[in-house]
């Protein structure tokens, strides 16, 4: 099933415009708090309405500006899961999913869906529990079965794990994705989290005080992010402005050192690489550093270096394991930036 969204609404100084299409996979909106993901969500639900544009799922038009077409949520056939999961607080784990199934007419019918649902989510032991009586991954999973009880053509997922701690985040995660694979059409996931981006989604949209930075399939996006936006959302810490100094040469001009990139500079007006990319000893774009800093992860270290005889503004963080830097702590240090890990960006 596929969705294609080309939308703009204006909320006061904030304008939201946003173009994307989809197609039997999981699509993730990454981007900054307040960049207009949910935003675009609440608009394909009907909860909101855009300004101008269009909204098509599976061939149905949801909404048309031009042809003042507006389907109010209910003809919609979206399922939208809030960041609170939003159940029904006086209704039963039973009594909510059976508001999910009501567009079913055919009582028996409905009743079979509702069983077979809470059968799946493993649910019928809860049938008669209100939603203050269960647990964060409980009412997820009690929000998702009253949304696919519905048989919606596309399914909306609006930060589902935010509320969640990590050990639980990363349990649910596993069932969500079972659920997605199972579920045959389209899911949007707005996320500003990258490592759970990466392992949920097929494709990205990153997105940047409401409009689309970048968008493509998940590992093109991560490699090439393209914008310095993105670049940022996709975890990358090491940033610095460019001055072009030839065809595939330029001065980085935070760490002040030259360096050969693989790609023209182009339009470039930054460069970055991530921190796990540089390289111990000689080699291409070698620079001897000394160490300002160093800071100890769970399991890792970040080695803060400022490139030596340089006018160095920002150190350039360099991540490897605990093992490799208790063999290789020094006060000075020599690097290696390899062309084909700098990615240009372009600062929109």
């Amino acid at each position: 099933m596929s969705v294609y969204v080309d939308i703009e609404k204006r909320l006061g100084s904030f304008f939201l415009k946003v173009r994307l299409e989809a197609e039997n996979e999981t699509m993730a909106l990454l981007g900054a708090s307040g960049c207009g993901k949910s935003m675009t969500l609440k608009c394909i639900a009907g909860i909101e309405k855009p300004d101008r544009g269009c909204i098509v799922v599976d061939g149905v038009t949801l909404f048309d500006s031009e042809n003042h077409i507006d389907l109010p949520p209910q003809e919609r056939r979206v399922g939208l899961m809030f960041q609170n999961y939003a159940l029904f607080p006086n209704m039963t784990v039973l009594q909510n999913i059976r508001a999910g199934a009501s567009r079913e007419k055919n009582r028996t019918v409905r009743e079979a869906k509702v069983r077979q649902v809470m059968d799946r989510f493993e649910l019928a032991e809860l049938a008669g529990h209100y939603p203050a009586q269960l647990s964060g991954g409980q009412q997820q999973r009690v929000a998702l079965a009253r949304i696919l009880v519905s048989d919606p053509r596309l399914l909306l997922l609006d930060e589902p794990f935010s509320a969640l701690d990590s050990h639980l985040r990363f349990r649910l995660e596993q069932d969500v994705r079972k659920v997605l694979r199972s579920f045959e059409g389209t899911t949007l996931l707005v996320s500003h989290d990258r490592d759970e981006v990466f392992r949920m989604a097929d494709s990205v949209v990153v997105m940047n005080h409401g409009s689309v930075d970048v968008c493509g399939r998940k590992k093109e996006v991560f490699a090439h992010p393209k914008t310095k936006a993105a670049a940022i959302l996709t975890g990358c810490k090491n940033i610095s402005p460019l001055k072009p100094c030839g065809d595939n040469t330029a001065i980085a001009l935070d760490w002040g050192i030259k360096l050969t990139t693989a790609e023209p500079i182009g339009h470039a007006t930054h460069l970055g690489i991530r921190m796990h990319d540089i390289c111990h000893g000689a080699g291409e774009n070698s620079v001897s550093c000394r160490v300002v800093e160093e800071l100890e992860n769970p399991f890792s270290y970040t080695v803060m270096l400022c490139p030596k005889e340089a006018d160095c503004k920002v150190p350039i963080g360099w991540e490897l394991d605990k093992e490799t830097w208790h063999t290789l702590r020094a006060e000075e240090l020599l690097i290696h930036l390899p062309p084909q890990a700098i990615v240009l960006l372009e600062d929109k």
